[in-house]
């Protein structure tokens, strides 16, 4: 897929590590010029220099979501220099990811200043909306996670991911009329630099998260897989089909057939093989199983059911 976005024009939010990195790293890798923000502009440099090596073009931008005036700036310097163009907006950026990896993350109600994103997603879905608007088509992704379904990590995580897919299904009802797609990309469990970080400490040893990532870590997902998938997103001339789903890393994997950077296969959380390998009674049986058996996707609604 390398140059089949030149002349695209780009923002990824929160792209100074993790995810966010990965996907600046393919987006420039497919030829477009990517806009990257993040509130640091020497870790954005280092990104856009990394990028920049790749193909296309990468633009550090210093932007807090959470404040309408820096994103107001930001698209009005996009609008400025692209001549109105913006094609493909990635809302990733969120503060509260590290808070994420500290044993006090996952107490009882944790502090009122824990962050939800949705406003800062909000605030850039509206910008960036009003750029592809006039334009009849663009693509508006907003990476959230499983943790919108059910519990993960604490209250402010669960209720920012939940409201993560909320905005895609509401405003790709509106935007629909005007040809621009809005969707929530569900990455599985992803190597970024703070999940290795986190694993690599030898404090917590009985913590069970610690336990958890440590023994699935080597078949996570590099950052760039969530990458790859916006890359293919964003050049399928059907993806208005797919505007206002839940689109999570492994469905997308066996749809535009796509490996991870490294060669892997995606994991596939949805596989009946890979649900009964979280059980310890059942593991032995995983193994058996062949990979095209998957838990239906209504058992998942109906099991996590509100009513």
């Amino acid at each position: 897929m390398i140059m089949t976005m030149k002349g695209q024009v780009c923002v990824v939010t929160g792209a100074s590590r993790g995810i966010g990195r990965g996907i600046a790293l393919q987006l420039c890798q497919a030829g477009a010029t990517v806009y990257i923000t993040g509130r640091h502009l020497d870790t954005l440099r280092a990104t856009a220099q990394e990028a920049q090596s790749l193909g296309g073009r990468c633009v550090p931008v210093v932007c807090d979501s959470s404040q309408e005036s820096e994103v107001k700036s930001l698209f009005e310097q996009v609008d400025r220099e692209q001549q109105g163009r913006l094609d493909v907006l990635v809302n990733n950026a969120y503060a509260g990811v590290q808070e994420a990896m500290e044993p006090a993350f996952t107490e009882l109600f944790p502090s009122s200043s824990s962050p939800i994103p949705s406003r800062g997603h909000y605030l850039c879905s509206v910008y960036g909306a009003r750029l592809m608007v006039p334009a009849g088509k663009g693509l508006i992704v907003v990476v959230s996670s499983p943790g919108g379904l059910q519990h993960m990590f604490n209250v402010p995580y669960g209720v920012g991911k939940a409201a993560c897919d909320k905005l895609a299904a509401d405003c790709a009802h509106e935007l629909r009329r005007h040809g621009v797609s809005y969707v929530s990309l569900w990455p599985g469990l992803v190597q970024t630099e703070m999940v290795k970080e986190y694993v690599a400490k030898e404090e917590q040893p009985e913590d069970p998260l610690f336990k958890k990532m440590k023994s699935v870590l080597s078949s996570a997902e590099t950052t760039e897989m969530s990458g790859k998938c916006v890359v293919a997103l964003a050049t399928d001339p059907n993806i208005l089909s797919l505007s206002g789903k839940v689109l999570p890393s492994c469905d997308l994997a066996r749809r535009y057939g796509l490996k991870d950077v490294d060669g892997r296969p995606v994991q596939d959380y949805f596989s009946l093989g890979y649900a009964l390998s979280q059980v310890s009674s059942l593991r032995w049986l995983a193994s058996y199983l062949p990979g095209f058996l998957r838990v239906p996707k209504w058992i998942v609604t109906l099991y996590t059911s509100k009513f």
